[in-house]
């Protein structure tokens, strides 16, 4: 299995001071900041931009896992790799031809990934398994974030883990110390934290901690 990765959201920083929570994130010795990107269309909230990936991108040298929830992903994908993104990331649920839009994202040369919400089926993703370099996991339904952990993908992460022992396994949402746990001994390797790594006053020491107890 891949080696475990900590990727902070900022979607839980402190929106006055997202360029320090940037800082936070890199400075506590994570592997990369996770950016989650909505619409408004897709999910019923609206975040973070090209703008804020751009921002992030000049603040820290640590790569950027940027989580496109959009309807219409495909029309963005130019937007966010010119902003800095390392990964970018696109629901199977959302308006777009997939392959097409997975293809487009390599050909600049960054990492493709799928993400699937809680009640999609993993059948759904296999047909682009070997067009990405990344699959994300929702544990909570995309829109808002400290929601609670739903266990329901955990038997889709095994099953896709038995598929691909060597795939980055993402999952994102209500993630702390007991869920991520139980996040990677289905088989996850890459944890995108947010509240639980923010909301506690030394992140470099919470990152050891996983590190520590959960690699």
């Amino acid at each position: 299995m891949p080696r475990l990765q900590l990727c902070p959201s900022i979607l839980a920083a402190d929106v006055g001071a997202l360029r320090e929570g940037c800082l936070r994130v890199e400075q506590s010795g994570a592997d990369q900041i996770h950016v989650d990107v909505m619409d408004g269309v897709f999910v019923p909230n609206v975040s973070y931009g090209p703008a804020v990936t751009k921002m992030a991108r000049d603040a820290v040298s640590i790569p950027l896992n940027v989580h496109l929830m959009m309807q219409y992903p495909d029309r963005y994908v130019d937007a966010f790799i010119d902003a800095g993104a390392n990964t970018l990331l696109v629901h199977i649920e959302a308006e777009h031809h997939v392959p097409s839009t997975l293809a487009a994202i390599r050909e600049r040369g960054v990492r493709p990934g799928i993400v699937l919400n809680p009640d999609t089926e993993l059948a759904q993703i296999e047909p682009v398994l070997d067009l990405v370099d990344e699959v994300l996991f929702m544990t909570v339904f995309p829109g808002f974030g400290g929601q609670a952990f739903l266990p329901q993908p955990l038997e889709r992460i095994a099953a896709l883990r038995a598929m691909k022992p060597d795939l980055d396994i993402a999952v994102d949402g209500g993630l702390n110390r007991e869920t991520s746990a139980r996040c990677i001994d289905a088989g996850a390797n890459l944890l995108d934290i947010g509240s639980a790594m923010f909301n506690v006053e030394d992140m470099a020491a919470e990152v050891q901690w996983y590190r520590e107890q959960l690699s």
